[in-house]
């Protein structure tokens, strides 16, 4: 079941038109990756669906009814943007927040002391937000986001001024939160994050959906075909044995270990590559290069915007 879901979204500011006739389906339980290149309209989509800005056009559903306004307690939302008072202590603007989304202060309390100390912030909690680094920030304000334990919650680059350190402990309680049932819209444009976290994606370019599915369908469809094969043995007779089915785009030599990339003309099963192989040199290790999402990701705006620009 889908737990948010937009149709035909379409947002103008002035003369500029943000969104054109979005349509996204979040699926219930899953971390749903909102990509796109800056200024594609992502921030736009966010605002609209915590209803900071209302859609000009189409329809917002959320568990399968038309969205309230106070399905926004249900929602957490961690903008890109530091949106702290800064001249406010770390524990009391906290427990101010959290009684905004519904907590009581006994409650809000008491699931901020459990964050605190597993984050080991709790020396935090009397210092002004202004003494705090961009990072203790935005760390603050995962932990204002999460606390009430919304059904549905939007990153907005959450890794934003961390240390690869702190990157690991949020990403590990991402999935964590994804395990207790929550749903998770995760925007970015750290592409590595995204294959290590989602399972469906949707890619925007100017204004536009140009790309969506399950993470691990997409890259399959991006498939090269081509595959890394280190080896001991003669490259002539790798070059001159294997079949017309396949072909050598490169070889060289490194340590004394050949290495060559094989393309397959008419894509077939690997089995059939390898027993080839098998009969010409010795494998030392066989790989299919699949393309990285960066590379989906670069691949897919630049044909869409050199398709934009041939139809002008």
């Amino acid at each position: 079941m889908d737990l948010f879901v937009t149709r035909n979204v379409v947002k103008d500011f002035s003369n500029h038109r943000a969104l054109d006739k979005v349509c996204i389906n979040v699926p219930e339980n899953c971390i749903f990756g909102l990509l796109g290149p800056n200024g594609a309209g992502k921030t736009t989509f966010l605002r609209i669906i915590n209803q900071i800005i209302a859609a000009d056009e189409g329809e917002i559903l959320f568990k399968g009814r038309k969205m309230k306004m106070d399905d926004i307690y249900k929602i957490g939302y961690l903008p890109e943007e530091r949106g702290l008072y800064k001249k406010m202590k770390v524990g009391e603007q906290a427990v101010y927040l959290a009684q905004l989304k519904g907590l009581s202060k006994h409650e809000a309390m008491k699931r901020l002391k459990y964050w605190f100390e597993k984050f080991e912030i709790t020396e935090w909690w009397n210092k002004k937000v202004e003494e705090l680094s961009k990072g203790m920030q935005q760390k603050l304000q995962f932990i204002i986001t999460i606390l009430h334990e919304p059904e549905l919650l939007i990153f907005d680059e959450p890794f934003t001024g961390f240390d690869p350190i702190n990157t690991n402990l949020l990403k590990v309680e991402i999935l964590e939160l994804k395990r207790k049932g929550a749903t998770i819209i995760f925007s970015t444009h750290n592409m590595s994050s995204v294959e290590e976290l989602c399972d469906k994606i949707t890619l925007i370019n100017k204004s536009r959906v140009i790309l969506e599915g399950e993470l691990h369908k997409i890259k399959k469809n991006f498939r090269t075909n081509i595959y890394e094969l280190n080896f001991i043995g003669d490259p002539v007779k790798l070059k001159n044995g294997i079949s017309k089915d396949f072909e050598i785009m490169e070889q060289k030599t490194d340590h004394e270990l050949n290495v060559a990339r094989i393309r397959a003309i008419n894509p077939t099963d690997n089995n059939k590559l390898v027993s080839e192989i098998l009969n010409l040199v010795e494998i030392q290790s066989f790989n299919e290069l699949i393309p990285s999402m960066n590379d989906v990701f670069i691949r897919t705006v630049e044909e869409t915007n050199r398709n934009a620009a041939s139809n002008k």
